[in-house]
């Protein structure tokens, strides 16, 4: 009896101990979105006041989020960024998803070592190739131009990646059940594969949008003129304007934010599911 007292003990405590760290290192994260929504609504004297400092001014000023809009052309940029968002999302599906059911499900000759250095790419960064990526696009005469950064993102060695390990965990008797029943392998993809993989699909979609959304040095290098900019370039522009407007900036940077929440909040029941099973076999 005194064991299990003490193994049920120590199991309560490194429950809580562990729970406290969770706790601390989520407010940590927190408390920067916090203090930027909080500042979003106030003027720029408040902004730094610390002495008293207080979360909601006693005056919120919520024409930051319509003052933002005239400022500088937010809908331009958020249009923009949203056309990029969108498109380069649904090539990445397309493309990732189609070629790993190739190198998941199909036998051809030199796939793995096909297979091994497409993904080898994941481990350049990008800084590597980038200036020879823009001398291609400039060729091809694709500068300051939408067209080339959907050209540069719309492959994703990352994607085929993880829906590879996702297809494989899928039994193969189904696609070789279809195969007998005359089943060619593009219907076999559309009609099989694809509905058994909306976890991993849900997971691509969340990484893709998140990571194009957010994306500031590529369009820094590509979108030179001001109707082609996207939200981050932007607000980068609205700093270099109004350096010491911090609400109007800070209620940008709520509304560039607004997007990607919506995004993980529809998509978030795969997407454990999908980071989860992408990493299993068999």
């Amino acid at each position: 009896m005194r064991k299990k007292s003490s193994i049920r003990n120590n199991y309560i405590i490194t429950k809580v101990v562990v729970y406290t760290i969770l706790i601390i290192m989520t407010a940590i994260m927190i408390l920067p979105f916090l203090w930027m929504l909080s500042a979003s609504i106030k003027s720029d004297r408040e902004v730094f006041m610390m002495n008293p400092f207080r979360w909601i001014p006693a005056k919120p000023r919520w024409s930051n989020y319509v003052d933002i809009w005239t400022k500088i052309p937010m809908l331009k940029f958020v249009t923009n960024t949203v056309i990029l968002t969108i498109v380069v999302t649904l090539f990445q599906l397309v493309t990732s998803s189609f070629a790993a059911y190739s190198f998941a499900k199909i036998e051809f000759k030199h796939k793995k070592a096909l297979f091994l250095a497409y993904i080898a790419t994941i481990a350049l960064p990008w800084q590597v190739y980038m200036v020879p990526q823009f001398i291609m696009m400039r060729k091809m005469g694709l500068n300051d131009k939408l067209l080339a950064m959907i050209c540069l993102q719309a492959f994703s060695a990352f994607g085929v990646f993880l829906m590879k390990q996702f297809y494989e965990g899928i039994p193969s008797d189904l696609c070789e059940a279809a195969r007998i029943d005359g089943m060619s392998e593009y219907n076999i993809y559309l009609k099989i594969m694809l509905p058994l993989s909306k976890p991993a699909l849900s997971t691509l979609i969340i990484i893709t949008f998140v990571n194009t959304w957010n994306d500031y040095l590529g369009p820094l290098i590509y979108l030179k003129s001001e109707e082609k900019k996207t939200i981050q370039l932007g607000l980068k522009m609205f700093i270099g304007q109004y350096s010491s407007e911090y609400g109007l900036i800070m209620a940008g940077s709520i509304i560039s934010l607004v997007p990607v929440i919506i995004m993980f909040g529809f998509m978030q029941k795969y997407f454990v599911t999908g980071v989860t099973t992408a990493g299993l076999k068999g």
